[in-house]
């Protein structure tokens, strides 16, 4: 849920949001780029700019969570799964699954909450350029002393099977080391594509057109889906996470209007 509403360090998120003037056509004004969108289409006309963000190597880790369904629409998951905190977008291979890859081994009971085979889900690695280490929420991404960072977000839409070959979610955790000084995970996604890198804000259903999110982040967005073990889930929250994460959480319907998005080069 890139939500961010840590109200006991960021009380301006919560004065700009309540306070937004709205166009006629019902959008918010005055905020920069939002997210999330169709990564296909790169017009935008919202102007405002900011630096992008550092590679992630290059920043701590703060912070992973899921979403059930796709925030963004893209070239591997754009069915649509309608409206409101419960939509978003499906992976296109959801369609072919197998009876073995659709049965669930846990019946209903699974300990990661949101999710079962079948279902897409969209994860978030958010990076920050504060001097934090990882935790629960997004709060986990500032401090006292770091109370504007500069967000990045790698973000990997995966198709969740019942198939043991099919990629462990723990292999993308953060095991609790260094690189070079800066907090990691383990790995990123590969080979679904060149990211798609792109100006925007938090997202989460607490926001849409009309209610903007005031954060700047830049987004790195994977282009296909790949399919990740049910199993491994459940396992990231049975054995423990420092994320303290154990559900996937809902999502911001895709922005469209162009003035609330930001070119992509």
């Amino acid at each position: 849920m890139l939500s961010f509403r840590p109200s006991h360090a960021l009380p301006v998120v919560a004065i700009l949001s309540l306070s937004a003037p709205v166009s006629a056509a019902g959008l918010c004004q005055g905020f920069g780029p939002q997210t999330p969108r169709d990564i296909s289409e790169k017009a935008g006309t919202n102007l405002q700019s900011f630096p992008l963000a550092p590679p992630s190597t290059e920043m701590n880790l703060c912070n992973i969570h899921t979403h059930t369904n796709a925030e963004h629409k893209g070239p591997g998951f754009s069915i649509f799964t309608g409206d409101g905190e419960h939509g978003g977008y499906r992976c296109n291979e959801a369609r072919y699954l197998n009876a073995a890859e659709l049965e669930d081994p846990t019946h209903g009971h699974g300990a990661f909450h949101g999710i079962e085979p079948g279902d897409t889900i969209e994860v978030h690695w958010v990076f920050s350029s504060c001097q934090v280490a990882p935790g629960k929420g997004l709060g986990a991404c500032l401090s006292e002393g770091c109370a504007n960072p500069t967000l990045r977000v790698e973000s990997q839409v995966f198709l969740v099977v019942n198939d043991i070959s099919a990629l462990d979610f723990n292999s993308f955790d953060y095991d609790p080391s260094m690189e070079s000084g800066l907090h990691q995970p383990k790995a990123l996604p590969v080979g679904t594509g060149d990211p798609v890198v792109f100006l925007g804000s938090t997202t989460g259903p607490s926001y849409n057109q009309t209610t903007c999110s005031p954060m700047q982040v830049t987004w790195s967005v994977r282009p296909t889906c790949a399919k990740v073990n049910y199993s491994t889930l459940n396992a990231w929250v049975e054995n423990g996470n420092v994320f303290e994460e154990d559900h996937s959480h809902g999502v911001r319907q895709l922005v469209k209007a162009k003035v609330l998005l930001s070119p992509i080069q």
